[in-house]
């Protein structure tokens, strides 16, 4: 855990993004020192998405209370943090968000926040510029989309340990490094089932298209290309000219199956489909991936590890790859028997 936390932020990131992360390094509080008479939980803390609260609930137990402010099917990139919202992470101890502007519309409340004395971190704060895609149409920003990778959401769950044992509440600190060992021993085994199905994919067919580009870190890791119809955030919009490269992709590589996103609307995907089958190339829906968030809370892919189990089982087996139709842990509860594999 050290040596990530020796590493700096990227020189790349922008103006906005450097000058918040400034004012959140330097305007924190000392480690919290509990209370005699306080019970557990002992801090209270909001992560903005469903995956950095994984991360926090995981790391903290129960000696913290974490609210996720982005529920379900809420998409990060357009949210507008509202009155309750606000009041919600100025009531908390601390502060979690992805960062490299996931969270565009809510950059100045972060600032505001961290202004008035409040601990406000990103979790992707010591990525390294070598683990971050910089895509060319978006030169001078990253993807943020890091999580899709869980070795890097695993230095990301680094980051979320020492903020607790450091700032939060040092009295746990070892219980803090024990949780976060474990935490990365579940990625660690993820990430070797995702590369074992993801390799039973067929060469030619190993083309991951979806509603938007959330899935580049997924296929720099695991051998995939990656084409989304919009760009990295979903206020982009899918141009006609885009709709029909894709198409061409689709028809000339013979790619069997397309995917959904469920923060995104689905109609540029049909798009794509209906463009194919125009050129006599069947197309199907091979599933619908999370991107932007997880699952239903309480459900297995409610939970970092589930949402990817998720999507790499649907991926292999929709491109024709082999996979369990229940995932990883026999513990999928959605569309995961989609496709063709075993």
């Amino acid at each position: 855990m050290t040596s990530f936390l020796q590493q700096r932020p990227s020189p790349k990131l922008s103006l906005i993004v450097a000058v918040a992360l400034l004012l959140m390094a330097g305007i924190t509080l000392a480690p919290r020192q509990l209370r005699a008479d306080q019970t557990a939980p002992s801090y209270t803390c909001v992560a903005t998405t469903g995956m950095v609260a994984d991360i926090a609930r995981s790391i903290a137990g129960e000696n913290g209370e974490i609210t996720g402010l982005l529920g379900e099917g809420v998409d990060p990139h357009l949210y507008k943090l509202t009155r309750s919202d606000m009041a919600q992470l100025m009531r908390a101890d601390a502060v979690f968000y992805s960062g490299l502007l996931l969270e565009g519309k809510m950059s100045d409340a972060f600032i505001r926040i961290a202004g008035s004395g409040k601990p406000v971190f990103a979790v992707t704060e010591i990525i390294d510029e070598q683990y971050l895609l910089e895509p060319e149409q978006f030169q001078g920003h990253f993807d943020p989309h890091v999580w899709m990778d869980p070795t890097a959401w695993s230095r990301c769950a680094a980051v979320v340990a020492d903020k607790l044992a450091t700032r939060i509440d040092s009295a746990n600190a070892e219980q803090y490094e024990a949780n976060l060992k474990k935490y990365q021993e579940g990625l660690a085994e993820l990430d070797e089932y995702v590369e074992l199905i993801i390799g039973t994919i067929p060469e030619d067919r190993r083309v991951l298209i979806t509603a938007h580009d959330a899935f580049n870190y997924f296929g720099r890791r695991y051998g995939l290309e990656v084409m989304g119809i919009m760009g990295i955030s979903t206020e982009s919009e899918a141009g006609v000219r885009e709709i029909e490269r894709l198409v061409d992709i689709l028809v000339e590589q013979q790619i069997p199956a397309v995917f959904v996103e469920t923060t995104v609307p689905d109609r540029s995907v049909k798009a794509l489909i209906a463009g194919a089958r125009a050129r006599g190339h069947e197309v199907v829906i091979g599933g619908s991936l999370f991107s932007d968030a997880m699952g239903a809370p309480g459900t297995y892919e409610g939970t970092y590890i589930g949402m990817i189990d998720h999507n790499a089982t649907i991926i292999a087996r929709a491109l024709g790859g082999s996979a369990p139709a229940r995932g990883m842990q026999g513990m999928l509860t959605g569309d995961g028997a989609h496709g063709e594999g075993n």
